[in-house]
């Protein structure tokens, strides 16, 4: 691997911000221009795999990215569910399933900047792999809690409906049950998906006269945004890093070999597909990504049983920092070099 890889400008960025949280700075991103930011990485990144799927158009590559992302993204939460039942409650098991099977779209940004770095070539329907990842594991999350649930409190906790029909204890407690048009609503509705997806289609539906448009705001603005962003993200995780403390060997062992499991999953699926080196890279990212943002804020109110620190603390406190120092180069590096 080339070391010259490791020296990205947005990446050393990542690193001032954990050192500049490390050592207790008052240096702070404000909320609403790190939201910002946010926004701008996922329309700038919508838009040029728009514009990238508009060149390529629909071909078997695409349909096996897709495909095999989606069984990425069942596959990968059920494995670290039947795992982390050994050693953490049903319940953090669950909400660790959701968030190392769902994704991060930091991560995976930060992937696509240094794949157009190095210039390894991907293609543009990557974005909506990300976008079909994300939901999955929190559904399957959801109902590994509910059969829990009904584990514990069975029968006691059956109570009659007004129809004469057994209703399951939910997560609110009181008796009712699980508000499932919330809960799908909040995982297929978030607004940072329908904003990548939205400008997806705007890149496909412009094509070429698109991307020349607005090459100054998705393209050259692009590194430099990131750079700024990763600034905060490196402060967010310098501030969770004391959460790991007191934890279980084990726990932290999971987060760091984990993503590693799962990345290897993913190269062997694209390996097997015939998928280029660049959408390899991608997909290794994005199943070896832990979601930090719309697991916990769904999970919260889905699975409050779960602990909140265990599972964000783990997610942005350790395989964060950790895939993006470590793992994007090395999932580039296998990607591009093993047979």
């Amino acid at each position: 691997m080339n070391l010259n890889n490791l020296v990205d400008p947005a990446i050393l960025f990542f690193v001032v911000g954990v050192m500049a949280g490390l050592v207790r700075s008052n240096l702070e991103i404000p909320p609403a221009i790190s939201r910002f930011l946010s926004m701008y990485l996922l329309m700038a990144l919508g838009l040029k795999g728009g514009f990238a799927l508009a060149a390529s158009g629909l071909n078997t590559q695409v349909v096996a990215g897709l495909g095999i992302a989606v069984v990425l993204a069942v596959v990968v939460p059920l494995i670290g569910y039947t795992l982390l039942r050994r050693w953490v409650s049903g319940f953090d098991a669950a909400a660790l399933a959701a968030t190392y099977g769902s994704v991060s779209a930091v991560t995976f940004i930060t992937a696509t900047g240094h794949l157009d770095r190095i210039g390894l070539p991907y293609g543009g329907h990557m974005a909506a792999a990300m976008a079909l990842m994300e939901s999955p594991a929190i559904v399957l999350a959801v109902l590994m809690a509910n059969r829990l649930r009904q584990q514990q409190t069975a029968p006691a906790g059956l109570v009659v409906g007004g129809g004469g029909a057994a209703v399951l204890a939910g997560p609110t407690g009181g008796g009712g049950s699980t508000d499932w048009r919330k809960l799908l609503h909040e995982s297929f509705t978030d607004g940072s998906q329908l904003l990548l997806i939205g400008a997806m289609a705007v890149g496909l539906m412009t094509g070429e006269a698109g991307r020349e448009a607005m090459q100054p705001f998705s393209g050259d603005l692009f590194k430099g945004m990131l750079a700024f962003f990763l600034l905060d993200m490196g402060l967010m995780a310098a501030r969770n890093l004391p959460g790991l403390r007191g934890r279980s060997p084990v726990l932290l062992a999971y987060g760091v070999l984990a993503p590693l499991l799962h990345a290897s999953l993913a190269w062997a699926l694209a390996r097997t597909a015939g998928l280029q080196a660049g959408d390899t890279a991608l997909l290794m990212t994005l199943a070896a990504s832990a979601s930090y943002i719309a697991v916990p804020a769904v999970v919260r109110y889905a699975i409050p049983e779960a602990n909140p620190s265990l599972y964000f603390g783990l997610s942005l406190g350790l395989t964060f920092p950790l895939n993006l120092l470590l793992g994007i180069p090395l999932y580039t590096h296998l990607a591009t070099t093993l047979p």
